[in-house]
C-alpha cells in the first residue's frame, strides 16, 4: 500500500543526511474531499470542538487538505489564535469549560448551524466522552474518533483491565470492582500492599490520581483524588493498583480503520513527569531493543482489536527495569505528544484521522511504516518549577521562538500579547525536534530551548534545560521518579548573575537610553537641547555614572565610564571591563552585540515590569530595576504572614474556621486552578484568627487566605 500523495518526511530527511538539498516540511495532499464509508456524503467542513494548540494543529492540516474548519470559543478565547485560524467561529458561552467547551448541546448546535459534516474533539474536553460520540451518531455527524463502545470500554479503567486480561495483554495487579466504599478500597490497598496508586476510573492526564505510601495517608489521598475526579470527569469512582517502583511510562501509537485494519507506529517514552503529568516525551524509547519494540507494538494492536478500535489511539504501558511491560490504560484519542511519532515515521496523524473518519483504509500497511531518527517534545508551561511546579496565569508580554524548519516544530495556540487563562491548561507550546539519533536530537532540543524566550509569567524553560542536560537523562536512564530522585541536581541553588551578563544588561540599557534621547532630539528639533544627549561627553574629563541592577534581593552597582570613542569602561566590584558594540531592534525586544574585554556576545534584551530580561545562548537572566519606595506601593500580600494563594483560582474546600488550632502541615484550604487541585497547608502551628474566603470564592494570586492570631497584616 503506497503513501499515495504523501511526501514522507523520511525521504527528505535522508536527502538532508546525505547533504542533498531538501525542502521544508511539505505535504502533497490527495483529494480535498473524502467519501464516507457509505459513499453518500463527503467531508468538506469539520468543527473542532477544542481550543488552543490542538485546535490550531487540526485546522492547519484541514486547510492543507482543502477542508474548511469551524472554531468554537468561550468568552475568554474571543481573540485567541484558533479563532483567527478557523474559517468560521462561534461563541459558545462563558469561560468555565463546563459552560462552554464541555457543553455537548452547544457544540452540536454549532455543528448544525455551520453545516459541518464532522467533529474533531482534539484531546481533553469531549474527546473521550461516550455520550458525545453517541450524540454525534444520533445526529448524523461524523465523530472523528473511535466508536462510542471503545471509548466506554477503555475509558472505564476497571472495564479496560478486564478486557485486556481476557485478550492476553499483561496487566498490573489491582482492584477494579464496583464496591466504592472507603473500607473496601482501603482493604484492597492493604491486600495489594503499599505503596498503591489511587486512580480515577474515568481519569486521564494525571487528573484524579494519587499515590498512598502508607495506610496512614490513604484516606486523605483518596478524598483528594475523588474531588479532583469529580471536577474533571463528573465521576469519582476509583481503582487501586500496585505502584511499581521507578517504572517507565511507555506508550504505543495505534491506528485502526473501519475495515478491520490496525497498525502500530512504534512507541514513545513519556516517563519524566511532574504531578503525574508528562513534561518531556521522546520517540523511540531509549534503550528499547527491537524484540521488545515488536512485542510492545503487537500487544498494543491486540488491545486495539479487542475493542474493534477505529482511529488514533494510544495504549499505555508500565515498564519495569527488566523491560517487562504491563497494560495501564488506553487513551481513545490523539495524544498531546503525537508529533514525536509523526517526526520519526514521516506521517501526519491528523490527516490519517480525517481519512479514516471518511471511510478510507489506512494510508500505510504495517510493513510500510518505518522508524527513522529520534524526536523529542518538550512541553512549555506557564508554571513555577521552583514552587512545586505551581501553574500560573497572566499575559505573554514577549514571545520569541526558534525558527521552525524541517526538523523543528512549534505547536502553540497563543501569540505575544495573549493571556494564559486560569480556566484552562497552562501549556503554552510544544517544542518538537528531530535528528538522526538521540544524542543529536537532544543537542538540538537544548539549542532550541535557549532560543525560546518568554516574558510576562514564569515558565519551565530553564527547568527543561536543566532536565535535558542531566547526565542520567542524556544516558536515557528515565523513569517516572526521575525528578524526585535527581531533585538536588535539577534544582541547584541560584547562582549570582555573572559579571559578563551584568555588562551586557548595562550596555543594553545604555544603548536604549541613547536611542531614546536621539529620538527626542529629532522630534524636538533642538539638537543642542541638554535633554537630548546621552553621550556623557565632558570637557577634559571622562564622565562616570552608577547603574544599579537588582540580582534577586541584592543590588549590584555597575560604575560606567563613558570613553570618547563611544565605548564604555565598566567596574563591578574589583573587576574591570571594556565594553562596546551595537544594538538592533526587532519588535518589542532589542538584539545586542556586545564585546566584553574583546569577547563578542549576542543576546536579546526585553524590559518589562521594572525588570531587564537578558536572553543569551548560555541561559536567561532577570535583573530588577530598583523602584523608589514612594513608587513601589504597599508591601506584597506574601509578606502579611499566614497562608496566601499561590496562584489565581477558586476555593474548592475550606478545612478551618476562626478559633481552630492547627499544626504544621495541616490542610487549610483547597484551591482549583489551571484544572488542578492544590492543597494549601499551615506553614506553622497556631490559632486561626480569620478565614478570608468562602467556598466558591475567586481568589487572586498572593491574596491572604488565612490569618493567624499572632499576625496583623495591616501593621508596618
Amino acid at each position: 500500500m503506497a503513501a499515495r500523495g504523501l511526501w514522507r518526511a523520511a525521504e527528505w530527511r535522508g536527502r538532508a543526511v546525505r547533504g542533498l538539498p531538501c525542502p521544508k516540511w511539505i505535504w502533497i495532499p490527495r483529494a480535498a474531499k473524502y467519501s464516507c464509508a457509505t459513499g453518500q456524503s463527503t467531508i468538506e467542513k469539520i468543527l473542532v470542538a477544542n481550543r488552543g494548540e490542538i485546535a490550531c494543529r487540526v485546522m492547519r492540516t484541514a486547510r492543507k487538505l482543502g477542508v474548511k474548519s469551524v472554531a468554537v470559543y468561550s468568552e475568554a478565547d474571543r481573540d485567541s489564535m484558533h479563532v483567527a485560524l478557523a474559517d468560521e467561529a462561534y461563541a459558545i458561552g462563558p469561560a468555565p469549560s463546563q459552560q462552554s467547551y464541555l457543553s455537548m448541546e452547544k457544540i452540536m448546535q454549532v455543528a448544525k448551524e455551520s453545516a459541518a459534516q464532522a467533529i474533531h474533539p482534539g484531546y481533553g474536553f469531549l474527546s473521550e466522552n461516550t455520550e458525545f460520540a453517541e450524540l454525534c451518531s444520533r445526529e448524523g455527524i461524523i465523530f472523528i474518533g473511535p466508536p462510542s463502545a471503545a471509548i466506554r470500554d477503555m475509558g472505564i479503567k476497571s472495564t479496560s483491565k478486564a478486557i485486556m486480561a481476557a485478550a492476553g495483554v499483561p496487566v498490573v495487579e489491582g482492584y477494579h470492582g464496583e464496591d466504592q466504599s472507603d473500607g473496601c478500597l482501603k482493604e484492597h490497598a492493604r491486600r495489594i500492599g503499599y505503596p498503591v496508586m489511587i486512580k480515577a476510573v474515568r481519569g486521564g492526564g494525571g487528573k484524579g490520581m494519587r499515590i498512598a505510601f502508607s495506610e496512614k495517608e490513604f484516606q486523605e489521598q483518596l478524598e483528594s483524588a475523588r474531588r479532583e475526579a469529580k471536577k474533571s470527569f463528573n465521576n469519582d469512582d476509583m481503582l487501586i493498583e500496585k505502584f511499581v517502583d521507578n517504572p517507565r511510562h511507555v506508550e504505543v501509537q495505534v491506528f485502526g480503520d473501519q475495515h478491520g485494519n490496525v497498525v502500530y507506529l512504534f512507541e514513545r517514552d513519556c516517563s519524566v513527569q511532574r504531578r503525574h503529568q508528562k513534561i518531556i516525551e521522546e520517540a523511540p524509547g531509549p534503550g528499547i531493543k527491537l524484540d521488545v519494540r515488536r512485542k510492545l507494538g503487537e500487544a498494543a494492536v491486540k488491545a486495539a482489536k479487542a475493542v474493534n478500535y477505529v482511529g488514533a489511539g494510544t495504549v499505555e504501558f508500565i515498564m519495569d527495569g527488566a523491560h517487562n511491560f504491563y497494560f495501564m490504560e488506553m487513551n481513545t484519542r490523539l495524544q498531546v505528544e503525537h508529533p514525536v511519532t509523526e517526526m520519526v515515521t514521516g506521517t501526519d496523524l491528523v490527516e490519517w484521522q480525517l481519512r479514516v473518519a471518511a471511510g478510507e483504509t489506512l494510508p500505510l500497511a504495517q510493513e510500510e511504516i518505518s522508524l527513522e531518527g529520534h524526536a523529542f517534545e518538550a512541553r512549555i508551561y506557564a508554571e513555577d518549577p521552583n514552587n512545586n511546579f505551581m501553574p500560573g496565569a497572566g499575559p505573554l508580554l514577549h514571545v520569541s521562538t526558534p525558527p521552525a524548519d524541517s526538523c523543528t516544530r512549534i505547536e502553540t495556540g497563543v501569540r505575544q500579547g495573549d493571556e494564559v487563562s486560569i480556566h484552562y491548561d497552562p501549556m503554552i507550546a510544544k517544542l518538537v525536534v528531530w535528528a538522526e539519533d538521540r544524542r543529536a536530537a537532544l543537542r538540538k532540543l537544548r539549542y532550541c530551548l535557549r532560543q525560546y524566550n518568554i516574558v510576562g509569567l514564569s515558565t519551565n524553560i530553564d527547568f527543561l534545560l536543566s532536565l535535558s542536560g542531566h547526565p542520567a537523562f542524556e544516558a536515557g536512564h528515565v523513569h517516572t521518579n526521575f525528578i524526585p530522585q535527581h531533585h538536588a541536581e535539577l534544582f541547584p541553588p541560584k547562582e549570582a548573575v555573572s559579571s559578563v551578563a551584568l555588562c551586557q544588561a548595562a550596555f543594553g540599557l545604555l544603548l536604549r537610553e541613547k536611542r531614546a534621547t536621539e529620538a527626542f532630539r529629532r522630534d524636538s528639533g533642538d539638537k543642542f537641547s541638554p535633554f537630548a544627549s546621552s553621550s556623557g561627553r565632558r570637557l577634559n574629563i571622562l564622565y562616570a555614572r552608577n547603574l544599579v541592577l537588582r540580582d534577586g534581593e541584592n543590588d549590584v552597582n555597575v560604575t560606567v565610564t563613558y570613553n570618547h570613542d563611544g565605548s564604555y569602561h565598566m567596574q563591578i566590584q574589583d573587576q574591570s571591563f571594556h565594553v562596546c558594540g551595537g544594538l538592533s531592534s526587532k519588535g518589542d525586544s532589542d538584539h545586542v552585540t556586545c564585546s566584553v574585554n574583546g569577547v563578542v556576545h549576542k543576546s536579546e534584551i526585553v524590559i518589562a515590569d521594572d525588570a531587564v530580561y537578558l536572553f543569551t545562548p548560555e541561559g536567561r537572566e532577570q535583573l530588577g530595576l530598583p523602584v523608589p519606595k514612594y513608587l513601589s506601593g504597599a508591601s506584597s500580600a506574601g509578606e502579611t504572614g499566614g497562608a496566601v494563594a499561590p496562584m489565581t483560582g477558586t476555593i474548592e474546600k475550606v478545612f478551618v474556621k476562626a478559633g481552630d488550632k492547627v499544626q504544621v502541615g495541616d490542610p487549610l484550604v483547597v484551591m482549583i486552578a489551571m484544572k488542578m487541585e492544590h492543597t494549601i497547608r499551615a506553614s506553622k502551628a497556631g490559632t486561626i484568627k480569620k478565614v478570608h474566603y468562602q467556598l466558591g470564592s475567586q481568589v487572586n494570586r498572593h491574596a491572604p487566605l488565612v490569618e493567624f492570631e499572632d499576625e496583623d497584616p495591616t501593621s508596618e
